[in-house]
């Protein structure tokens, strides 16, 4: 399974107003800027995420986005849900509820499908159990790690 453009694009531009949670709006330029993504591409995005109720927009002068909920509550699934029409590994497990027309005449029978449904239970517990929150608290250490390894910076 391959995640699209869509999701890595989309979880790279929530963590960016995560890391900016409670200090207001952040436009849809400054993301574009810093995740080296397009504004076009970025607005798409956010309109999904913002249908999902994932973020909020603000209009005006300082407007932007913001995350809708605190960054504990989101985690990567919620986003990549938000974004693909499907995150099953494979089309058996996304047409279980369709018509009977629709659906895999093997469903009830196939073993091979058995390892399908387990492969996507844990991707998506994987995914559900990666918050923005604990993404934040990564990049603030991975951050930590690539500076001086000390707190005191020197200017000559």
């Amino acid at each position: 399974m391959r995640l699209s453009t869509r999701s890595r694009y989309g979880v790279r531009a929530m963590l960016n107003l995560a890391l900016h949670y409670k200090k207001g709006p952040i436009s849809v330029r400054y993301i574009s800027d810093k995740e080296d993504i397009s504004v076009a591409y970025i607005e798409q995005l956010l309109a999904k995420l913002r249908k999902a109720n994932l973020v909020d927009s603000v209009r005006g002068p300082n407007g932007g986005y913001k995350l809708a909920k605190k960054p504990g509550d989101i985690t990567v699934f919620n986003i990549i849900k938000a974004l693909e029409k499907d995150v099953e590994p494979v089309y058996c497990l996304s047409n279980e509820n369709a018509d009977k027309d629709k659906r895999c005449a093997r469903i009830n029978r196939c073993v091979a499908r058995l390892v399908w449904k387990k492969l996507a239970d844990s991707i998506h517990n994987t995914l559900d159990s990666i918050s923005l929150d604990s993404m934040c608290r990564q990049a603030q250490s991975l951050k930590q790690e690539a500076g001086l390894g000390h707190k005191y910076t020197f200017s000559i």
